[in-house]
């Protein structure tokens, strides 16, 4: 005999928590793009044979993206897509997740780079990567040296714009409204759930990854020019290579532009000039920035403290203490006679005015000129010479006790007597 009876409290509350956690799969499928079909794919399975890899071991990266040869970059987007969110340890708790994430990046960042490391695994494979290919005729060859750097957050982050494609999906269909905190399991690829009540303006106000695409760190390189460029001012035309965006807006190209740089006189050493956004573009990220840093030369005459200009030069004792007309030539060319009459201790320091290197925010005044001096005193004196300079420098002195006798008087002297 078949009875029926109501469904108790305890099995409808059952009933509907399982036709939620129905709806929140749905949704997530729904979020990631893909059919449970296509999620349920052989392909987008990632191989078994593939999941025990140990770090360093070559794979094979159209397998581990479950794709062939032959495919297209948007083939490339779409598997790395499915293969990202489904084994993002956000909502993967397969201890293998993190290892496989980072292989999937790995495998993205060499195909999908349409240009070159493509091209030269499908020829060469790993090895090629690594060791590079020589050179030959109609080809520059491979300078080699590509090592993946691991960071799957970086790949997950630039590929997604930084938005976390889970946090619409696990702020709704939670118990308490509030986001999960699984907290940071893919090595790096932190901030998907951080704490509640932790607030930063670079987050999402769900506590997910910052919203929108994310700078490229600014790419820095040396501007080498010489005193008297900064002295006078110049243009410097910088050739950069980037990559740029195809019609397609999905693939790229690697493109050379011409940088001009407008060196203002007085410019200091370490001064950044910056181009903004003019990196490489790619999918879902803003251009980082380019900035060229002044590195001074050295000069053979002149050092520069500041804003001033020192030239140290070489002098007899005889011009030391007699003086002498210094002849300078100046950064800009002119030719400068310099009379100086004092005496010249060892830290003396001759001031010109108006000679040093000009302000960089008033570039028509400049800042002085120092004259610092090495005295070169005579390796050999005669009597006769020392006599004279004795006579030269004596002075009289009120203390007997202080006057120093000179030894040839003394000796004239006995002789008399």
């Amino acid at each position: 005999m078949i009875s029926s009876r109501p469904a108790t409290a305890k099995s409808a509350r059952a009933e509907e928590e399982a036709k939620r956690d129905h709806a929140a799969e749905g949704d997530a499928e729904e979020l990631r793009g893909v059919s449970s079909e296509e999620e349920e794919h052989p392909e987008a399975e990632y191989g078994k044979s593939e999941r025990r890899l140990e770090p360093g071991v070559p794979f094979d990266y159209y397998k581990t993206l479950g794709i062939g040869k032959s495919a297209d970059q948007g083939a490339i987007r779409k598997a790395y897509r499915r293969l990202a969110l489904k084994f993002h340890p956000e909502r993967n708790q397969d201890p293998d997740s993190k290892g496989i994430c980072v292989k999937v990046a790995e495998a993205y960042d060499v195909l999908s780079d349409g240009n070159e490391k493509r091209a030269v695994y499908d020829q060469y494979g790993p090895a090629g990567l690594e060791d590079g290919v020589p050179p030959r005729e109609g080809y520059l060859g491979f300078k080699g040296g590509y090592k993946f750097h691991g960071n799957a957050e970086q790949v997950f982050v630039s590929f997604f714009g930084g938005k976390n494609p889970f946090e619409d999906f696990f702020s709704v269909h939670t118990e308490t409204g509030k986001c999960t905190a699984f907290g940071p399991r893919l090595g790096g690829m932190h901030g998907m759930n951080p704490k509640h009540n932790e607030s930063s303006p670079t987050k999402s106000k769900t506590g997910g990854l910052p919203r929108g695409p994310m700078q490229s760190p600014p790419v820095e390189k040396f501007l080498e020019v010489t005193l008297e460029e900064l002295y006078l001012g110049t243009v410097k035309k910088m050739k950069v290579t980037r990559k740029v965006f195809n019609e397609d807006q999905t693939t790229t190209t690697q493109t050379d532009k011409v940088l001009t740089i407008h060196v203002k006189r007085g410019w200091k050493d370490g001064t950044r000039v910056t181009f903004p956004k003019e990196g490489d573009q790619g999918p879902n990220i803003i251009p980082a920035d380019i900035v060229f840093i002044i590195k001074q030369l050295p000069h053979p005459y002149f050092v520069r403290q500041g804003d001033e200009l020192v030239h140290t030069l070489n002098l007899t004792l005889g011009q030391a203490l007699c003086g002498t007309i210094v002849d300078l030539v100046t950064l800009d060319g002119r030719r400068l006679k310099i009379p100086v009459h004092e005496v010249m201790r060892p830290d003396y320091v001759k001031e010109v005015q108006g000679e040093g290197m000009p302000l960089s925010k008033s570039p028509d005044v400049r800042g002085k000129l120092l004259m610092k001096f090495k005295i070169e005193f005579p390796v050999y004196l005669n009597e006769e010479q020392k006599r004279m300079i004795r006579k030269a420098l004596e002075t009289k002195t009120s203390h007997p006790m202080q006057h120093v006798r000179d030894p040839e008087d003394h000796r004239r002297q006995k002789e008399v007597s």
